[in-house]
This record gives C-alpha cells, sequence and structure tokens, in this order.
C-alpha cells in the first residue's frame, strides 16, 4: 500500500505570472477582465478586477477557476440540464459558463484560472492564452 503520493504545487509567483499574462490578452483585446488563480484545493491566490470590469464578475471568475481546478475540465461542457443540477448541488460553488480552464502540470492538477466579463468565448480565449504562456513557461525549466 502507498501512503503518500508525489504533489506538485503551484506557487505564488506561478499564479502572479498566469494573472499577468491573462491581464495582458485581456489589454490586447480592450476588453477589461476579472481574472482567478486558484490552487488544487480551490484557495484564491491570485486576483485582479481590471478597471471597467463588471463587479458581478469577480464571482464568476472565482466560480470558474474553481469548476476547473475541481473538475480537471475547461468549464462550458456540460449539458445545460446537468450544468443546472451542478450548481444547486454545489451551492452556485461550480459553473459551466465558458473561460475557466485547469492548470495542469504532467498530468496532475495544479490549479485553475477563471476570466469572467467579456463574453464566454473571450473569456476563454484569455484564459488559453495565460494557460499557454504558463506552459511555455514551465516547460523552459522555469517551474523552479
Amino acid at each position: 500500500m502507498t501512503a503518500l503520493r508525489p504533489a506538485i504545487k503551484l506557487t505564488h509567483e506561478g499564479a502572479l505570472f498566469l494573472l499577468s499574462a491573462a491581464m495582458t490578452a485581456a489589454k490586447e483585446l480592450a476588453v477589461p477582465q476579472c481574472i482567478a488563480i486558484v490552487d488544487e484545493g480551490c484557495n484564491l491566490m491570485a486576483f485582479v478586477r481590471m478597471d471597467g470590469s463588471r463587479v458581478l464578475s469577480i464571482e464568476s471568475a472565482t466560480r470558474k477557476a474553481m469548476t476547473a481546478a475541481t473538475t480537471g475540465q475547461p468549464t462550458g461542457n456540460i449539458s445545460p440540464d446537468k450544468a443546472i443540477a451542478l450548481a444547486e448541488a454545489t451551492d452556485g460553488r461550480m459553473t459551466n459558463l465558458l473561460g475557466g480552464l485547469p492548470l495542469l502540470v504532467n498530468g496532475q492538477i495544479v490549479g485553475g484560472i477563471g476570466i469572467g466579463s467579456g463574453t464566454g468565448e473571450q473569456d476563454l480565449e484569455i484564459a488559453r492564452v495565460a494557460v499557454a504562456a504558463f506552459e511555455a513557461h514551465i516547460g523552459e525549466g522555469s517551474a523552479q
């Protein structure tokens, strides 16, 4: 029996790197966003509400990040009937809105990113840019 498992953890520097990459992408699209980064346990590690973003997107961005970190899947891919049940079963802590992506390293979930305040497609695009930058960053051996 194995009593322990190895774990890779997202650092605050990694979370800030993701936040910066997402902010840059949002500025390039001219879409101010709320951006949330959580670790694998759904603990908020970094957050920004860019000037001009929607106040209510604070919650949706955070919920998107939490959902992606919990499931290891992008948000927005669940059938509408199951999405309502998911939200009800988790007291609204999980969402099916586009814009949440898991952060995976060597097949292990290390966290999630959630973007909110644009259209779902804009939110997802910005999340993808940030995750791609993060993956390139750790691929260069900068994860340490």
